[in-house]
């Protein structure tokens, strides 16, 4: 009979964990955080790029048409702000800067073009979280769309495009004949209230999309393409930023859908600003060479507080990947990711701690990174290779990682490989490793990232009522 009673108890409170979990009360802060403003917002003072010279025949170079609409809405920047209106045709440009209150809008045939001559792309100082070109040292190549040090700036439009043009830029880094790091497609540097909506992005020389050290960004209804051989064309990387939301995009590139990054090496860690507070949900993709989710693998300024849910990739190398190594420092902790679609994905869920490319050799090889308290909840997955592969450090064991209801057809015969970790599952299919069997019931609940402390005591309440014998 007592069996039975904790049988009973236990199958009530992994219910309660399942039906708690399904109305965490994060989701009132992310709808808060994403809140979309109001692209369509009325900006007093708009041009249109042709009123500076521009022409859109694709052949016609418009780098200065740009530059200058630019300068001339700059004037009205504490007047309510501008809006640069970007008609059908395909525009040719080089680099171009924002300004504060600025609305680039793209119309639904509007392309913009990156130009296929780097000396339309400037060189500019390496980022200070980084010391320096993140492929080669020195300094990079602006990106096509720039910005430092802006308030409220929207790029958007009717669903236009903005082309990098980014093959040229592949087979220069192929062929190793780059003198700079390649450039970005958009970034946007120290800047405030940033939205990015409903435009397509192509084929982009590096990364899509770079917030860094920014704060309140928005990146909603986008779409982000290249080819899926291209090199290190991921499609939205926020690095040392803060309050960011992503939702309801479609990516597939190169490389990683998202990368959450924060420095590199010592440089991020002595300039020490991390990724914090950051949301992506309702996001869908796939790649070859890269992974869905990825956190780093520069994260030396420390990672916390993102939360990632309804989620689906499919044909991909990785679904959700943490890249870290020893050298690093640095920390990531506080992640939730829930409701993972994975189909046709090779490996699940994957800690590397061997990412071990350093900017150069005054790195200090003796700050580890702090890995802890992330949680994976309702995760399905069909046709995966592999469930885990998860390597925590020697000496640096990766804790309180926490698995919930995952349930995945894996087709190798060792669904899980684990070394250096600790952690609990509880309904996890195929049966996890070792260091993470026990259960998350009844004691580990407070060391799992965002299974909040009351619960315990509302399933001994519920379990009471039910079994009114048991005893508290």
């Amino acid at each position: 009979m007592v069996n039975f009673v904790c049988i009973c108890f236990q199958l009530v409170y992994l219910l309660l964990v399942l039906a708690f979990f399904s109305h965490i009360t994060w989701a009132v802060k992310g709808n808060s955080l994403c809140k979309q403003t109001d692209m369509g917002k009325i900006r007093p003072h708009s041009v249109t790029i042709t009123e500076f010279g521009a022409v859109g025949d694709g052949v016609t170079l418009n780098t200065k048409a740009f530059q200058n609409a630019i300068f001339y809405l700059n004037s009205f920047s504490d007047k309510g702000g501008a809006k640069l209106f970007v008609p059908a045709g395909r525009w040719l440009t080089g680099s171009f800067d924002l300004i504060s209150h600025l609305t680039l809008w793209l119309d639904k045939d509007a392309v913009i073009l990156g130009s296929m001559n780097s000396d339309d792309w400037p060189v500019v100082d390496p980022l200070p979280s980084y010391g320096r070109g993140r492929e080669l040292p020195g300094g990079r190549h602006r990106s096509l769309i720039y910005g430092r040090n802006l308030t409220d700036v929207i790029i958007t439009g009717d669903n236009g495009t903005i082309d990098g043009q980014g093959s040229v830029w592949w087979n220069w880094f192929r062929s190793k004949t780059l003198n700079y790091t390649r450039p970005h497609l958009v970034e946007l540097m120290n800047s405030t209230g940033v939205v990015i909506s409903n435009l397509t992005f192509l084929n982009s020389p590096f990364w899509t999309i770079h917030p860094v050290y920014c704060s309140h960004v928005i990146v909603q209804n986008v779409t982000i393409l290249a080819p899926l051989d291209s090199p290190n064309t991921d499609g939205i990387d926020p690095d040392s930023s803060d309050d960011v939301c992503v939702e309801d995009c479609y990516i597939s590139t190169g490389d990683d859908l998202i990368s959450i990054k924060s420095g590199w090496d010592e440089y991020g860690i002595s300039f020490a600003r991390p990724s914090r507070n950051i949301i992506i949900r309702r996001l869908t993709g796939h790649n070859r060479n890269g992974s869905g989710i990825a956190i780093g693998s520069e994260m030396s300024g420390g990672v916390s507080e993102v939360y990632v849910e309804n989620i689906y990739f499919f044909n991909s190398s990785t679904g959700i990947i943490l890249k870290t190594a020893r050298g690093r420092g640095g920390y990531v902790r506080n992640i939730y990711i829930s409701n993972v679609t994975l189909v046709g994905v090779d490996t699940a869920i994957f800690f590397n701690s061997n990412f071990s490319q350093h900017p150069d050799e005054l790195y200090d090889p003796n700050a580890l990174p702090v890995i802890e308290r992330i949680t994976f909840k309702d995760i399905i997955g069909d046709n995966i290779k592999v469930a885990g592969l998860l390597k925590g450090i020697e000496g640096d064991s990766f804790r309180h990682i926490c698995l919930l209801n995952i349930t995945l057809d894996v087709t190798t015969k060792s669904p899980w490989n684990c070394s250096n970790i600790q952690g609990y599952s509880t309904l996890v299919s195929p049966e996890t490793c070792e260091p993470l069997k026990e259960s998350i019931y009844p004691e580990h609940y407070s060391d799992c990232y965002l299974l909040p402390n009351h619960l315990r005591s509302s399933a001994r309440h519920l379990a009471k009522e039910t079994f009114p014998d048991i005893r508290s």
